[in-house]
């Protein structure tokens, strides 16, 4: 899958919150931690309006828009409900309590 970039402890994300990641040239990446501990990585931006996602709040595995309050299902970056849209994905992977996204896929989203 390439190069992973180290973002961080996973710590450092709130649960039911977010962080961003700048991405050189492009969109910043929001990764978001569930109350469950998981560890999700998106474009932040809504598919809707472009809402910043890192904005949001995290409901389970999903955020919901600051804007309009669309829901994004955490893993596939699809909206739910009626809503249509997606965002893209980053693959994220935990090593040793440290976050690490993968490095090709962030610049995909970015470009």
């Amino acid at each position: 899958m390439g190069e992973w970039l180290d973002i961080g402890w996973v710590d450092e994300i709130p649960v039911r919150g977010s962080r961003t990641v700048q991405v050189t040239g492009g969109d910043d990446i929001a990764v978001f931690r569930t109350g469950e501990g998981k560890v999700f990585a998106l474009a932040d931006r809504c598919p809707h309006k472009g809402g910043r996602l890192s904005q949001g709040i995290v409901h389970g595995g999903a955020v919901a828009c600051p804007l309009h309050n669309w829901r994004i299902a955490l893993a596939t970056g699809e909206a739910m409900g009626e809503d249509k849209g997606c965002t893209p994905t980053v693959p994220v992977k935990i090593s040793g309590g440290r976050v690490l996204i993968c490095r090709a896929s962030a610049l995909k989203v970015a470009a």
